[in-house]
């Protein structure tokens, strides 16, 4: 039966583009093992179809046989959610053939792409054409499309334009057997039934695949500035938000916030980078990157912006703040925030939670869980940075100074897992933000979502993957 399958793939997509063990001279490394190399997995196949046509074909012999699928795009995904196990009898299904931009709409202010397009692609396309594709993430240089929409990605503009579902107006998808549903329509409204294009995505392709994707565009910006600000605790940074929101309105593109020992290690391993004030003594807390875009003048933003620093200055929920002066500035200050995680890395292994809170609620939690921790564990370091406009931290955990980090991994992971999740529920939050759950967090889902929620997810995977063939693990741990 494997022969035949893997007989029947080579003539799908071409020989070239079925991935085996057989050939010695092959490494599928790149596939088999997720970007944070938390998990390794061993393929039956990688197979790289180059069409939705040539996926369909491969989807309905894999059910066919009975194999299981696993969807993959730029695999640089954080929770394990696009990597096979070790059986060797899983198909890794990889969408990095399919990369082309299928269609722009300037007048729908829309643009059709297929799932394997590099997400900077997106960015860079929609810029040729003076728009703009706002979705920003660190890993945009290597991550696809179908995966940002896979886990309903979010990044840093998401205080502005939302969520990778709130920039997608229809998808193409390849269900479970193999059948292909047109949804490109590229409608702002279509009420007919079901959102069908909301159910695929977030679904980590264990509902189907998902080749192409129609995408909104915006204008682009006629003024757009950056401002570092230091703050003296998390409750000042909340503040500011709040006045952010109330004198930039719909101009408030991005809000992150930046612990000060996440600084540090940028600093500590990146120190090339120009980090404002957090190397001085008695460097404050936290830091805020905020960014304001205005389509109507840079004179107009610049105003704007100054009125709401005065008035964070008056509030005392700023202490200092620059503001950048150039595009280049401000991409340096946007390059310090996005080395956070690679510092993070240089400084060791470290325990990462992707958590959602209400803005509101997130000092109480930062200090009710600081506290908690230092009192479990001693000596914790603790890497707290995000997107604070819209209450999603990376509030993760290194190893104490000078301790073996992976030694505290293989220790204490579950014990600060627990800690941790067992409070964001407690602050009514989620312990997947953007990351997705994957098999990482499945075991996770189990214990904090409600029995009612997980039926209902339940009723739809047996539904539409009656064999439980797409992705098994990832979401839903197996039954």
């Amino acid at each position: 039966m494997t022969t035949a399958l893997l007989d029947t793939l080579r003539q799908i997509v071409g020989a070239a583009h079925v991935l085996t063990h057989e050939d010695p001279t092959t490494d599928l490394t790149a596939y088999e093992q997720d970007w944070r190399k938390r998990a390794t997995g061993r393929a039956l196949a990688v197979v790289r179809p180059a069409s939705t046509a040539e996926v369909a074909a491969v989807v309905k012999a894999c059910a066919a046989a009975r194999t299981a699928i696993i969807p993959q795009g730029g695999n640089t995904g954080l929770s394990v959610g696009g990597t096979p196990d070790a059986s060797g009898t899983q198909v890794v299904l990889s969408l990095t053939r399919m990369n082309a931009v299928r269609a722009i709409d300037r007048d729908n202010l829309t643009m059709t792409v297929e799932a394997g397009c590099i997400l900077q692609t997106l960015q860079e396309t929609a810029d040729k054409e003076g728009l703009l594709f706002p979705l920003s993430l660190a890993a945009e240089g290597s991550c696809t499309i179908g995966g940002n929409l896979g886990t309903n990605a979010g990044g840093t503009q998401v205080v502005r334009y939302g969520n990778a579902r709130e920039l997608c107006l229809g998808l193409e998808v390849v269900t479970p057997q193999g059948e292909v549903w047109d949804g490109l329509s590229g409608l702002r409204k279509d009420n007919t039934g079901y959102d069908l294009r909301n159910l695929f995505i977030g679904s980590e392709g264990t509902l189907g695949v998902i080749t192409a994707a129609t995408m909104k565009l915006y204008p682009q910006p006629a003024a757009q500035l950056t401002a570092w600000a230091a703050v003296p605790d998390m409750a000042a940074a909340v503040r500011l938000l709040g006045l952010a929101h109330q004198h930039l309105g719909a101009g408030l593109t991005g809000f992150e916030v930046m612990g000060q020992f996440a600084l540090s290690l940028v600093i500590k391993h990146m120190p090339q980078l120009r980090v404002p004030f957090a190397g001085l003594k008695g460097a404050p807390p936290y830091y805020v990157l905020l960014e304001n875009s205005d389509s109507e003048s840079e004179q107009h933003a610049r105003e704007r912006f100054e009125t709401l620093l005065e008035l964070a200055f008056e509030d005392g929920c700023v202490l200092d703040a620059v503001v950048a002066e150039s595009l280049a500035q401000a991409h340096e200050l946007w390059h310090i925030r996005e080395s956070i995680p690679l510092a993070q890395a240089e400084e060791g292994l470290n325990i990462k939670h992707d958590i959602s809170i209400a803005a509101s609620r997130i000092p109480a939690f930062v200090e009710h869980t600081d506290a908690l921790l230092a009192r479990e564990i001693a000596g914790v370091r603790l890497v707290n940075f995000g997107h604070l406009g819209d209450g999603n931290l990376h509030y993760n955990v290194q190893a104490p100074e000078g301790g073996d980090a992976r030694d505290f991994l293989a220790t204490q992971e579950d014990r600060v897992n627990q800690l941790v999740y067992d409070a964001v529920a407690q602050f009514g939050g989620s312990f997947s933000a953007e990351h997705g759950v994957g098999q990482l967090k499945a075991d996770k889902l189990a214990q904090y979502k409600s029995p009612v929620a997980l039926s209902m997810m339940r009723a739809i995977k047996q539904a539409l993957d009656p064999q439980g063939l797409m992705n098994p693990g990832c979401i839903l741990q197996k039954q």
